[in-house]
């Protein structure tokens, strides 16, 4: 009996994904992570989502200043931290030149927070390229994790638009606190009076946005590695955690 031939195989590569478009990266960031991560294995450009990013945070560092105040930011700081007791017993001149100093300097890390943002970033960047270069074998190049990193950082933009409507929409000054401005996390519903600042500290930890960069980093190393995702995921959890434990025992201090 005869056996029909085979049909040819075809020896043509399959056809690259066509490239994407700056628009469609910061896009496909939140709609689908993989695509835009992928896609920086043609080019690691990071300007975009740094750029985007610096526009809402000074969009809402603006409505800091209008709303609140960074004098009343200062005196909210102040309030919660170690050295209360010492500035109440100032005399009101010396009380008045200590806010005006500190008003000064949250204003000025405030308003120059795109600079800032690439700085942290880089740290940021390095520890986890270093850990997924050496420990998990990954071929991420520097440029591609920093470009990760950068791109994941956009969740950020949605904690700025919520902080943003929140203080337009009226918010108590004395209550606002710069440093968890929007309830995404557990930290945020805790009584800074009855609570210990490690356990607000590591509470601040259980935080939404902060669980869906963790997830978007972890993506965008599977994505330009061979490391799977879970492990990637896991690696950047890791030192998230390690971050969150460091920074509660300083705060725990403070």
């Amino acid at each position: 009996m005869a056996v029909a031939p085979l049909p040819p195989v075809s020896s043509r590569p399959a056809p690259a994904p066509a490239p994407m478009s700056e628009g469609a990266r910061l896009v496909n960031v939140f709609i689908a992570p993989a695509r835009t991560f992928s896609d920086l294995r043609r080019t690691a450009r990071w300007w975009a989502p740094w750029l985007a990013i610096s526009i809402f945070s000074l969009i809402f560092i603006y409505a800091i200043d209008k709303q609140v105040g960074f004098e009343q930011v200062s005196k909210n700081q102040i309030a919660h931290s170690a050295r209360a007791d010492q500035f109440d017993k100032l005399p009101p001149d010396q009380q008045a030149k200590q806010l005006q100093v500190s008003s000064k300097i949250i204003s000025i890390f405030a308003y120059g927070s795109p600079a800032f943002i690439l700085f942290y970033v880089l740290v940021e960047t390095l520890a986890l390229w270093v850990t997924f270069k050496f420990a998990a074998g990954g071929e991420t190049t520097f440029g591609q994790a920093y470009a990760i990193s950068m791109y994941a950082g956009m969740v950020g933009i949605v904690g700025a638009v919520l902080g943003t409507i929140s203080l337009f929409a009226g918010v108590n000054p004395e209550g606002f606190d710069i440093n968890n401005p929007v309830g995404t996390n557990l930290a945020y519903y805790l009584d800074p009076e009855t609570t210990g600042k490690f356990v607000r500290a590591m509470a601040s930890s259980l935080d939404v946005m902060n669980v869906w960069t963790i997830v978007l980093i972890g993506i965008g190393f599977a994505c330009t590695s061979k490391v799977k995702r879970s492990t990637a995921i896991g690696i950047v959890a890791g030192w998230y955690l390690f971050f969150k434990l460091a920074t509660s025992a300083i705060a725990s201090f403070s």
